[in-house]
């Protein structure tokens, strides 16, 4: 989530708490860190963190560091490693996306990540770490802890022997280097996970928000079990160890007056809209953070905001396939579930860390107006055999213990943190930013616009096409009206041989279908100290081959070139294009313009028109075709999205009300003048019918019939009533609720002296109910406390 402040309060930073050192001193001790009984203040901050007689596999170990190649993959997007003394290997790849920020397009990504295999000198030992920065210098100060961390723990005296020790310890010396160097951590750090893979036991260490699971065969399922507890103030331990050093927690809303700040409003991570809980100083809006520990933060700090780790301890089995570590850009909206559901799909860890990069942005794109910097790291556990593991007698299931959070000494938390309390955050509402755009759109028009194609495609080309991207993780999840979209930008490229489409070490901004010819995949690799260009694979129109999807999502140096080999031709897209058809999301756009053109929907939020648009479905029908039998019931209310419909019902049924806003003006009149047992009215596009089934009537003798091709949107009264409820409950229950709170207020209202309400406090009312809202406000009924009146007040949320 990173840190928040108001630009206006840094001026008054300098006279808070964790400033009262200087950054150039380089004798402070950081908070909780354990020293041994033996150790004098003549040690400076080193105490028994570090070992003065270095041993010379320490060294080697980190001189390795600075030269480890490890982070440049082979060609196939993974490498494997072994581990000796399990007999089992690892295969992994990881994937870094920098995120979209609409008004920073040139924002660095502030996630880091690092991976050494081995660790040190021990072919045993193999490391995993994410850090996700934030603030002005989230950057720096997240590359300053990868290099650093792995350095302390390598030095560390105890590290081959007693690892959780040497993981603690290595948090806390990081975190003093970090306050010591010149890099501004007032504001800024970085939260950081890790895992050490020791033989068959794993060690994760956790401060912040991101995260780290592994999965556990049990039966036919894979399960998530999670290796860390994301560290916020949703956490009812976190909560009350950082109220007890002083921080005030509230969310942004409470913060900027705009809600009771004596009332906790938030409730579970998955409902939080974009506002979770953040820690600010007494008396200033600062610094925000909406974690409640990290490395740096030393404003932050002096509020309860640590780097003390929680580490867990695994004994890996045959029942673990692979274990992810990411950064909270992956979490916001995917579940642990969903995650290790997504790595299960896929043999190669690459495509996995693309599938779960890719869904991540685009729910990004789809909740909120950006994205955050993404980073994750898929282990495969291959080979891992069974030597030790407690077995059922009377069954062939392995049976072994829960992961075990170790409480090492300096633990921060003043409750036990019951492991079964599993991360369950997947936020799935719409951000107020979000609401705001759409709402926004709908008003203006302004929406994104699909560029005109400079070749119109035959049916054999759009079939192609089609069928190339048929499952591909990236578009999997497009709707039918943002593919038809996406296959309009798909822009025509005519190659000759010997074109280079793309370059090994450019940037690519492309994604591109092969639609006929051949072209090659080069890259030039380091053989015996020359460079030696290679060809990796080919790709045909015959594969219905594909290639540069990440390319859509992010700038980075791609790690081959590709060649056309004969004469061909390219279907290209454009990565403004497919951010474009995600952030307007054009399909959901459209709905939300359809749906507000129901009269009986026309009152509702964005937020409850774009859960029913989640939950609409298209129907096409042919010339002729029958949309509604007039034996059946109407269980639907029906929106045309293109062609029209001819709808015939008995006369009878004019005197129903609903119905009545089935005819336009014109037949509504003729039908009083002309008695005609039997009514017939053409409907166009854009318009609607059988609304009266989302109230739960049943209206008989109904027939539709097709004029043309026909597209139509559906809305089930059982979907609908799963979104927002039912709509006679919405409707009936906000009049009658108006009613009664205006004739009751009407009379309290009488007695109220104007001038006494210049002297209410915020503090003073007592919010009873909510009458009326909109995407920017709420008017609700407020009690004032001791007087014992009643008022309506506006609550402006924009």
């Amino acid at each position: 989530m990173g840190c928040w402040y108001s630009s206006h309060c840094i001026d008054g930073i300098s006279s808070s708490p964790g400033d009262s050192r200087h950054k150039d001193s380089k004798n402070v001790r950081p908070v909780g860190v354990v020293f041994s009984p033996d150790s004098s203040d003549d040690e400076g901050e080193n105490g028994d963190q570090f070992n003065l007689n270095i041993d010379r596999d320490s060294e080697v170990g980190i001189t390795r560091l600075s030269r480890v190649s490890s982070q440049f993959l082979p060609a196939d997007g993974s490498r494997t490693v072994k581990v000796p003394s399990g007999n089992y290997e690892l295969r992994y790849s990881y994937l870094s996306q920098r995120g979209y920020y609409p008004d920073a397009l040139d924002k660095a990504n502030q996630d880091s990540f690092c991976i050494h295999t081995p660790f040190g000198t021990n072919p045993d030992d193999h490391f995993f770490g994410v850090f996700d920065g934030h603030g002005e210098y989230g950057a720096p100060c997240s590359q300053f802890v990868k290099q650093k961390l792995c350095e302390n723990l390598l030095r560390n005296s105890k590290f081959q022997i007693d690892p959780i020790e040497a993981c603690h310890s290595a948090f806390l010396a990081t975190n003093s280097q970090l306050h010591s160097d010149n890099l501004d951590d007032n504001m800024s750090g970085t939260t950081a996970i890790t895992i050490l893979v020791r033989g068959r036991t794993i060690y994760v260490a956790n401060a912040g928000d991101s995260r780290a699971v592994i999965a556990e065969r049990r039966g036919k399922e894979v399960v998530a079990v999670d290796l860390s507890i994301d560290q916020t103030p949703f956490r009812a331990d976190e909560l009350e160890r950082v109220k007890q050093c002083g921080a005030r927690v509230l969310t942004l809303d409470q913060i900027e007056g705009l809600k009771n700040p004596d009332v906790q409003c938030w409730g579970t991570e998955e409902s939080d809209d974009g506002d979770p809980p953040r820690l600010w100083v007494q008396n200033g809006m600062y610094p925000g953070t909406a974690f409640t520990r990290s490395l740096g933060d030393s404003v932050a700090e002096s509020i309860g905001v640590v780097a003390t780790p929680e580490i867990v301890v695994l004994e890996l089995t045959p029942n673990n396939p692979f274990f992810v570590i990411a950064s909270d850009g992956v979490f916001e909206f995917l579940s642990s579930q969903a995650v290790v559901d997504m790595v299960a799909k896929f043999k190669d860890p690459r495509d996995a860390c693309a599938a779960i990069v890719a869904e991540s942005y685009r729910l990004w794109l789809q909740y909120e107006t950006r994205t955050d910097d993404i980073t994750i790291i898929v282990a495969h556990i291959n080979g891992l055999a069974d030597t030790g593991v407690v077995q059922s007698t009377t069954t062939s299931t392995f049976v072994k213990p829960m992961p075990q959070i170790v409480e090492v000494k300096g633990s921060e938390s003043p409750l036990t943190t019951r492991w079964n309390a599993r991360n369950n955050r997947a936020r799935h509402d719409l951000s107020r930013a979000r609401l705001r755009a759409i709402e926004c759109s709908l008003e203006n028009g302004q929406v994104w616009a699909p560029p005109s194609p400079n070749h119109r495609k035959t049916w054999e080309e759009e079939a192609h096409i089609e069928r190339a991207l048929h499952d591909h993780f990236l578009f999997r999840k497009l709707t039918d009206s943002q593919c038809h979209v996406l296959l309009d930008c798909m822009q025509r490229l005519e190659v000759r041989p010997g074109d280079v489409v793309v370059q090994q070490g450019g940037e690519g901004d492309c994604f591109f279908v092969v639609g006929s010819g051949e072209f090659e995949v080069l890259a030039t690799q380091e053989e015996r100290s020359e460079q030696v260009p290679r060809v990796l694979q080919r790709y045909t129109a015959e594969k219905f081959s594909s290639f540069g999807e990440l390319a859509l999502m992010y700038n980075k140096p791609l790690q081959a070139s590709v060649r056309a080999v004969t004469n061909g031709t390219l279907w290209a897209l454009k990565r403004e294009d497919f951010r474009g058809i995600l952030m307007s999301e054009f399909s959901n756009l459209s709905s939300l313009k359809l749906l507000r053109s129901v009269e009986l929907l026309s009152r509702l939020t964005i937020l409850q028109l774009s859960h029913i648009a989640d939950s609409l479905s298209e129907v096409s029908f042919s010339d002729g075709q029958q949309i509604i039998d007039r034996n059946e019931p109407l269980s639907a209310l029906y929106i045309i999205q293109k062609g029209q419909v001819r709808i015939c019902y008995d006369m009878d049924l004019i005197s129903n009300p609903n119905i009545d806003s089935l005819l336009p003006e014109t037949s509504k009149q003729e039908n009083h003048t002309q008695r005609k047992k039997e009514v017939v009215v053409e409907k166009t596009e854009g318009s609607y019918f059988g609304e009266w089934a989302l109230l739960g009537e049943q209206v008989g003798s109904l027939s539709a019939v097709a004029v043309g091709d026909v597209v139509c949107v559906l809305v089930t009264k059982e979907n609908f009533d799963s979104a927002v409820g039912p709509i006679a409950k919405i409707s009936l229950g906000n009049h009658k609720l108006k009613d009664e709170h205006l004739n009751s207020s009407n009379e309290s209202a009488k007695k109220v002296d104007a001038s006494s309400l210049a002297t209410v406090q915020f503090s003073d009312l007592e919010w009873r109910t909510c009458i009326y809202s909109t995407d920017c406000g709420e008017t609700g009924l407020v009690l004032s406390q001791g007087s014992g009146w009643c008022v309506y007040f506006l609550i402006c949320t924009v």
